[in-house]
């Protein structure tokens, strides 16, 4: 005898009414409620509006520093993180792209293995006002671990980076 699930399972909703959900001020419009997980007595309800745009902010870091990075390696053109960062992060990315590959191959023996199978291992954001936002990430090349600072703030619904600090 195999078991169905149940219609409420099917369309999205919680399986068992086990977890009940309470609703919080914090949606876009501030007269909309959220609804959350309730919370356990002296734990605070945190919206969930909260969580998808530390996510989302997450993902634009990673993306973002691993296309930094492969600008620097030579791999990719600065003129595609145009609309992500701002013109003075930009120009300072291009900048440092250029005195990368200005460094002769034979100069060290690290130089023309310098920034070869960049990887975002892991990206920390922290919140500072509704529209900034400051990360970090750690980024695994072939020779060197770096680090990546950045600074997300909203500009017209859209997020851009104001700073850019790779190690």
């Amino acid at each position: 005898m195999s078991a169905l699930p149940s219609p409420r399972a099917a369309a999205g909703a919680p399986a068992s009414p086990a977890t009940p959900l309470r609703l919080v001020p914090g949606g876009a419009d501030p007269a909309t409620p959220v609804a959350t997980p309730a919370s356990g007595p002296g734990i605070p309800a945190t919206p969930l509006r909260v969580t998808d745009e530390d996510r989302e902010i997450c993902a634009i870091c990673r993306s973002t520093v691993q296309a930094a990075i492969e600008v620097l390696a030579g791999t990719r053109p600065a003129q595609q993180l145009a609309r992500r960062l701002d013109e003075r992060c930009l120009a300072a990315l291009q900048h440092r792209a250029a005195l990368t590959r200005r460094v002769p191959c034979g100069a060290s023996p690290t130089a023309g293995r310098l920034h070869r199978n960049p990887s975002v291992r892991s990206v920390r954001a922290c919140r500072v006002s509704d529209d900034v936002y400051e990360a970090s990430a750690v980024v695994v090349e072939e020779l060197r671990v770096r680090a990546v600072a950045l600074r997300l703030e909203r500009s017209r619904l859209a997020w851009r980076v104001t700073v850019l600090e790779i190690g």
